[in-house]
């Protein structure tokens, strides 16, 4: 699956469909951690019975694994798109659009979709627009870490391909989780079957957009005109 997953990645001609199938497993392990670790958490938590002090404690782990996330979702879709196109500015444009859009849609608003599925009165937040400036400094550090790593040879961003997708998608898990807790999905325990599948949705679609096929879309487009002039 790696191999398959890996030759896809320096390919012009791989679907959707494939790429999904790629991530998925990534997407089935992390959110099985994320919700193994959750357990402890809420766990240790129960001793208190401070309802209020776990959703505190969850808020907090949840601002923290996203802001990660940003990091890496800038990071790949620029290495992503700098395998196709060498428009510096398209790409950073790109990079900041498809991180924050993408990260937003899978930490925070299919979450909240989630939770209220489950008839839970979340409470809906958005980073980007009472945290930005928290955000920026992550998404403009993973923005220079894509491009400087979209200059290294490809053996080397091949490598990194593999360990980033899997730890992009264990975040972007801890980050989903952690939200549900934190904005009022506090008794998530009876409910432990639907969010797994919720959540591998949640996680490997916008993730997978992210990496591989936003970037790459518009690489190839930017790529076309560029020949054409």
């Amino acid at each position: 699956m790696n191999d398959h997953c890996e030759e896809h990645e320096f390919s012009h001609s791989h679907t959707i469909k494939e790429e999904l199938l790629c991530h998925f497993p990534y997407a089935v392990f992390s959110v099985a951690l994320s919700l193994a670790v959750l357990s402890f958490v809420s766990f240790f938590s129960s001793f208190n019975n401070n309802i209020d002090a776990t959703s505190q404690g969850a808020h907090l782990l949840f601002h923290s694994f996203h802001f990660m996330h940003i990091v890496f979702a800038a990071t790949g879709t620029l290495i992503t798109y700098f395998r196709f196109s060498k428009s510096v500015l398209k790409g950073l444009i790109v990079g900041v659009l498809t991180a924050s859009f993408f990260c937003t849609v899978s930490d925070s608003i299919l979450p909240y979709i989630g939770g209220r599925m489950l008839g839970v009165d979340m409470h809906f937040h958005l980073c980007f627009w009472s945290d930005l400036d928290k955000i920026l400094p992550f998404l403009f550090v993973g923005l220079v870490n894509g491009f400087i790593m979209s200059r290294h040879h490809s053996s080397k961003q091949s490598m990194y391909s593999t360990f980033s997708h899997f730890i992009h998608i264990l975040i972007s898990s801890f980050a989903s989780m952690f939200y549900l807790v934190s904005h009022g999905f506090v008794d998530w325990g009876a409910d432990i079957g639907f969010i797994f599948l919720f959540l591998i949705v949640a996680v490997v679609v916008p993730c997978t957009f992210s990496d591989v096929v936003v970037p790459m879309y518009f690489a190839k487009k930017a790529d076309k005109k560029h020949e054409k002039h």
